[in-house]
């Protein structure tokens, strides 16, 4: 059976034609081709019509595109190869398959493309040498081809090196097909494209981000649980082997009791105990009634019972005992926050509002004797000297006046 593709023995890529091996030969050095029935793969998409000459390369397309669908048009395309050069090619490309089969040094260089492409492709984005790679085997013949070219071999290994070709080969790029207009439309309908592309990329890693927050969230809270569940049982472990430990050394003591009883009795005379003998029971103890002095009452309890007498021989008219009530609260804040200042510190006793709201209830001129005031100048004045003011007192009488008119049922019983 006739050939139908060409082999390279190298690196075993199969090849339709003398001119595909040629070229091949050209970027990779390989100069191991024999004839193959083998026939190249035509994978052709169902969905964009694109050929592709390899599962690899339908998968990748898949993978960029999303089209899932391919039809095998190998058959239809596997031709019988002819190894005869054709008779339009020219003197120089005969050279060049003749010093790439015979493995002779060649020098090399890179192609010409298109310059204004290759400038909008560079101010895209991309590298000089994948955008000049991309030109060269798009056949310099537009910025679309050649940016779609980028995105169908984005994760070829070689993508940014710079091709070489045979000086021999190297011709002159074709002219663009596409407008300056088209061309400006098409570098932004590509930016775009790019912008969108690397948003969803961002989004994805962020999503992956704090996926990796979350789980590393999950695994901190699991270990302070283990850590703290860990710390309960060595405690309540501890706990138990303390107890543990008293027990046995009050199981001790008693034994060395006993030990020192029955040495006593032995020493006596006396038989040894029975130990299953019933024990008698202790002599029931009549409790002495102690007389105990009566506790005097506090100074608390006093301002306490002050105030309800108040209250209660005002109990009709509530207004004038709470009016009684904040008054004296002023009176104790004033001398409790502003000692220094004499004038919070002594009250005169016949000021008509101190005798209608205080003076003249019961209970009221006490309560300020309680908490420090005494009468001078012949009982003209309450006065609390600076030497004599006992924060504690002063803050208990607060609670008190405090809790007298907060509480609703203050005085009642």
């Amino acid at each position: 059976m006739a050939g139908v593709s060409l082999k390279c023995g190298d690196c075993g890529t199969l090849l339709k034609s003398v001119e595909e091996a040629q070229e091949h030969a050209e970027l990779t050095k390989h100069t191991d081709f024999s004839e193959s029935t083998e026939a190249v793969l035509n994978l052709v998409c169902s969905t964009c019509g694109k050929p592709c000459r390899s599962k690899t390369e339908s998968d990748l397309h898949t993978k960029r595109t999303g089209h899932t669908e391919f039809s095998d048009k190998t058959s239809e395309t596997a031709k019988p190869i002819t190894l005869e050069v054709p008779k339009n090619q020219s003197s120089d490309d005969v050279d060049m398959v003749d010093a790439s089969t015979t493995g002779e040094p060649e020098e090399m260089v890179v192609p010409d493309v298109d310059l204004k492409l290759l400038e909008e492709l560079e101010s895209m984005g991309f590298s000089k040498e994948r955008s000049t790679r991309a030109l060269h085997f798009s056949g310099n013949s537009s910025l679309e081809a050649a940016a779609n070219w980028i995105v169908e071999h984005e994760e070829d290994a070689d993508i940014d090196q710079m091709p070489l070709v045979s000086a021999k080969s190297k011709s002159e790029p074709s002219k663009p097909s596409l407008t300056p207009e088209e061309r400006k439309a098409k570098a932004q309908e590509l930016k775009e494209r790019a912008r969108k592309k690397k948003e969803e990329e961002e989004k994805r890693m962020e999503r992956e981000r704090e996926k990796e927050r979350i789980r590393i969230g999950k695994e901190l809270l699991e270990a302070k649980r283990m850590e703290e569940e860990n710390e309960r049982k060595r405690i309540i472990a501890l706990r138990k082997a303390e107890k543990e430990e008293e027990r046995r050394a009050r199981e001790k003591i008693r034994q060395k009791l006993e030990e020192d009883k029955a040495e006593r009795r032995r020493k006596l005379g006396l038989p040894a105990e029975d130990p299953t003998a019933p024990k008698p029971s202790a002599p029931v103890v009549e409790e002495k009634k102690s007389s105990l002095p009566i506790r005097p009452a506090t100074k608390s309890e006093q301002m306490r019972e002050c105030l309800r007498s108040l209250k209660q021989s005002n109990k009709d008219d509530e207004a004038k005992v709470k009016t009684a009530f904040n008054t004296l609260l002023t009176y104790i804040k004033n001398a409790a926050t502003k000692p220094d200042e004499e004038k919070f510190r002594k009250i005169r006793l016949s000021n008509a509002a101190f005798q209608d709201r205080v003076g003249k209830l019961e209970g009221g001129i006490k309560f300020l004797e309680l908490c420090g005031f005494e009468k001078i100048e012949g009982g003209e004045f309450l006065f609390l000297a600076r030497d004599k003011i006992d924060r504690a007192v002063l803050n208990s009488a607060g609670t008190e006046l405090n809790s007298a008119i907060n509480n609703p049922f203050f005085g009642v019983l």
